[in-house]
């Protein structure tokens, strides 16, 4: 089996020939472990390939070290426009703040055609702000729940706004050729519990998101589902949504196997390995053990991908990032 066709299987829930791996490393542990990893791990076709300007240094790089996804950064999208500083103030403002678009969807297209051509890769179109987090990006988290609670009016303008603005470059990122899934990202966990009531998260965020997977699905294309701490309470919507691929699935404040044996019929899960436990702080011993242990109960029936529950940081020994990666690879 190809990469690309390992993770769809997952997806499916069907057993591949190899559990699929998706390691991901956050800015800080990119910057301190990319040379080293690269130096390491890196192919010499990948290297090749990067340096003649084909493939980024990142999926380069990932995909050396076994990765069955690539991660797309260069898509269009948005961001808020001369944020005026009184948006971010107690008062509930009475207007939508301007907004910018960037990116090309020329060069993304592009991106997606080298992917296609060079690797045998899952395409990921990696969008990570969505509608709750360019809400409170603009108001500031705190005063953002504070509208959600005493001024629902404006908290309800402001998160449609959002969402038409998402929905009008979503229907050009999923009309690209090639492309095999797409990743919103909206924290609304902590690590005890949902940020808001799960009666709020349906009345106010469930219909915007519910419009984005319809539009991702439309295209035939999977949704990934990017959403920080415990939001336990809403998975049964997330499944009735049609959600295929959630993340991170943090050991620290969910029980990841029982999340399993309730949603795992339905859902992907990608992560689940500790990066505030076992990573930082375990041994490679540790860190293999639990990679194993995590992968088997997980990957029953598919519907799992090997990874560390959030981005590795630079907390992380070396020696416990290679215990990882290489564990994952023998898996």
């Amino acid at each position: 089996m190809t990469r690309r066709e390992r993770v769809i299987a997952a997806i499916r829930h069907e057993t591949p020939d190899k559990t699929p791996t998706f390691f991901h490393l956050a800015p800080d542990g990119l910057q301190k472990y990319g040379k080293p990893l690269w130096e390491h791990y890196g192919r010499e076709d990948m290297r090749k390939l990067h340096a003649e300007g084909k493939l980024g240094y990142r999926n380069s790089l990932y995909f050396s070290l076994g990765n069955h996804v690539c991660f797309l950064e260069n898509f269009p999208w948005w961001d808020w426009k001369d944020l005026p500083p009184a948006y971010k103030m107690e008062d509930t403002p009475d207007f939508i703040p301007g907004t910018v678009d960037f990116g090309s969807c020329e060069v993304f297209a592009e991106s997606v055609r080298n992917l296609r051509e060079y690797t045998d890769a899952y395409v990921l179109a990696e969008v990570w702000t969505s509608d709750f987090e360019k809400a409170y990006f603009s108001r500031g988290l705190e005063y953002f729940l504070a509208d959600m609670a005493a001024e629902p009016e404006f908290a309800m303008e402001l998160l449609d706004f959002i969402t038409e603005k998402n929905l009008s470059i979503l229907k050009q990122i999923v009309e690209t050729p090639g492309l095999d899934g797409v990743l919103l990202g909206n924290d609304w966990g902590s690590q005890r519990d949902l940020l808001m009531s799960p009666g709020t998260w349906r009345t106010m965020l469930k219909p915007g998101a519910r419009k984005e997977y319809d539009l991702i699905h439309g295209a035939g294309l999977d949704v990934w589902v990017h959403s920080c701490g415990d939001i336990s309470k809403i998975m049964p919507d997330l499944c009735e949504m049609g959600a295929n691929v959630l993340n991170p699935l943090q050991p620290e404040c969910m029980d990841i196997f029982e999340l399993k044996r309730a949603f795992g019929a339905v859902l992907t899960f990608w992560g689940g390995i500790s990066t505030q436990r076992t990573l930082p702080y375990g041994t490679p011993d540790e860190v293999r053990e639990e990679t194993r242990r995590v992968t088997a109960a997980l990957s029953d029936n598919g519907g799992y991908l090997i990874a560390a529950a959030q981005g590795i940081q630079a907390d992380v020994p070396f020696e416990n990032l290679c215990a990882l990666i290489d564990a994952a690879n023998e898996l």
